[in-house]
């Protein structure tokens, strides 16, 4: 018997013999459960998040299998070694792509070698020509960690109204780790949640802009629809601030394509340089944010970064620095906590050190033909507007329909579940009248 459908005395009332219809309505309620959109169904028990770092990382990437080979460098046991096979098949960005071990096409002369990574993954790309100058396993699929909350700026940071608040949601503000400190009930700004979301990898900020667009299972979607756009087709995005969750992966790869897609919003690269910025907490109250990128002062150009990671995923890192007139993008998976930045910088030099001198192993695709509808303003309870963003949403979602449908719960949705309740319902009532009055004409039950 489902928990919810318990109450005093129900098991003797199960063995009258005029009860039996209670019985076959119980037993439909069964049959039709209620289901929660997946956010909701974990916050009935906490936070999945703990649970979830328990996840290994998946090392699959597509085309593994395949048997055409090219000459380039693979990893052997005594570390990266030229002109070993690398491993060709159906791969987004160029077959050679599809390899698992290093890959890179060294000149015939003033070669600089490829530094060591304690990494699983990664890609070197020029984010203005797309050239793949470089990589190691670049569709391999690993856990995203917070690298996926660019992902999540891409979707969301174009149709949302920056102007617009948000009203802090119980699930917002329950989230851990890392958070800003939203306060239920409290409303923020949109422009303020995606300076926490990537200044300071706030997870709870990343829940209020999923929610922004009309609920957390519509922003989900539009995650996924926009991975969808810009051809990402290793990622399947389930919680907008990056914590494990099953099914939920990404490759280096597809982190290149949302770093360059970034790149070309003006918010989201003017956040990413700043250094440190204030959010109003309270009523005359604020915090002061600072960036998690050191990089910014460190590395000579450097653009921004966004760091992420949990216990299963290790180290993820997105990298981006400019220097004479290139830009380029440097993302790393599955790496040693605490070093990613440091092979970032090396993986960057190396970069822009060759790039024009290497042949390309691939490159970065241009997303598919999409329009953003304008934002608008207004204010509203879990949503940046009153109906605006919603239909917004809807629109963008439209674009990826097959990825939107990877975040629908499993079963019946909650409305049908609802109505199957009523109906179950009525019909015991029905039946248990009947029943009644058969009993006072003198009429025996039914069997």
């Amino acid at each position: 018997m489902r928990p919810g459908l318990t109450r005093a005395g129900w098991p003797a009332r199960m063995r009258h013999p005029r009860t039996g219809a209670v019985a076959a309505a119980a037993a439909l309620l069964v049959v039709v459960p209620l289901t929660a959109p997946p956010a909701l169904a974990g916050a009935a028990t906490g936070h999945p998040a703990a649970a979830a770092h328990l996840a290994q990382p998946q090392r699959t990437p597509p085309g593994a299998g395949a048997a055409a080979q090219a000459q380039g460098v693979s990893e052997g046991a005594g570390g990266p070694v030229a002109g070993g096979p690398v491993v060709k098949g159906t791969a987004v960005g160029g077959p050679e792509l599809a390899g698992r071990g290093i890959i890179v096409h060294y000149p015939a002369h003033g070669a600089r070698r490829l530094p060591s990574v304690p990494a699983s993954s990664y890609v070197i790309a020029d984010a203005g020509t797309g050239q793949v100058l470089a990589a190691k396993d670049p569709h391999g699929h690993f856990l995203p960690a917070s690298t996926l909350k660019v992902l999540t700026a891409d979707a969301l940071m174009p149709v949302l109204n920056s102007r617009a608040t948000v009203v802090t949601s119980a699930l917002a503000a329950d989230v851990t780790p890392n958070k800003v400190g939203l306060v239920k009930g409290r409303a923020y700004e949109v422009s303020d949640l995606f300076q926490a979301l990537l200044l300071i990898s706030a997870n709870d900020a990343a829940i209020s802009l999923a929610q922004a667009t009309g609920s957390y299972t519509r922003g989900v979607a539009m995650m996924n629809a926009e991975a969808h756009r810009l051809q990402a087709d290793d990622t399947v995005a389930r919680r907008p601030n990056g914590l494990n969750a099953r099914g939920q992966h990404t490759s280096a790869y597809d982190l290149a394509l949302f770093a360059r897609q970034a790149l070309t919003m003006p918010e989201f690269v003017r956040i990413e340089a700043t250094r440190t910025a204030m959010f109003p907490l309270y009523r005359r109250h604020s915090i002061e944010l600072f960036n998690q990128n050191t990089m910014l002062n460190t590395y000579p150009g450097d653009l921004g970064g966004k760091i992420g990671w949990t216990t299963a995923s290790e180290t993820t890192f997105i990298a981006w620095a400019r220097r004479d007139g290139h830009t380029l993008v440097v993302t790393i998976m599955h790496c040693v906590p605490l070093t990613e930045m440091t092979y970032a910088a090396k993986l960057l030099n190396w970069g822009f050190a060759m790039d024009g001198k290497v042949n390309p192993v691939g490159t970065l695709v241009r997303p598919l033909p999409a329009a953003h509808p304008a934002a608008t303003g207004g204010t509203g309870h879990g949503g940046a507007t009153h109906g605006s963003t919603a239909r917004r949403a809807g629109q963008h979602r439209a674009s990826g329909q097959r990825a939107a449908r990877l975040v629908q719960p499993a079963g019946f949705p909650v409305a049908t579940g609802i109505g199957a309740l009523l109906l179950a319902a009525l019909v015991a009532g029905s039946v248990v009248i009947v029943l009644r009055r058969r009993v006072r004409g003198g009429n025996p039950p039914g069997p």
